[in-house]
């Protein structure tokens, strides 16, 4: 078996090609066997309100293609500057790595890869952030 393999919760709900799926009462596993079907779990999406720090707003653009609320090839040119002022900033080896695969993936057309890169950074923006407040 082969493609995205998605692990659900009860009455968890995803994403997928603009359609809402809502898990039922039990835990259950859906394999996505379409190459490039925009998926994005519910719980992990940023809302409007939340986008308020530079990584939060590189990354919704990318869930804003996932969810069909933006044009891949208008928001192409968007996430390479955004990653490209990120990458200004965080200089780490960690840092570097996740942007690269961002960029990488938005080149390839892949945003649900660009949104996962980006999200492992947020973590490092937080404490940055914190640490700049402090």
């Amino acid at each position: 078996m082969s493609g995205l393999v998605l692990k659900l919760g009860p009455h968890e709900r995803v994403l997928i090609n603009g359609a809402v799926i809502e898990n039922g009462e039990k835990r259950s596993r859906l394999a996505i066997m379409t190459p490039n079907a925009n998926i994005l779990r519910l719980r992990d999406a940023i809302h409007p309100e939340e986008v308020n720090t530079p990584v939060r707003r590189v990354c919704y653009i990318a869930q804003l293609v996932l969810t069909g609320d933006a044009d891949a090839e208008e928001a192409r040119l968007q996430l390479l500057r955004g990653i490209e002022q990120l990458s200004q900033v965080l200089t780490d080896h960690d840092s570097r790595t996740q942007l690269t695969l961002a960029s990488r993936a938005v080149m390839e057309g892949h945003h649900y890869q660009v949104l996962k890169a980006l999200r492992a950074l947020l973590p490092r923006e937080e404490r940055l952030l914190a640490a700049a407040r402090a």
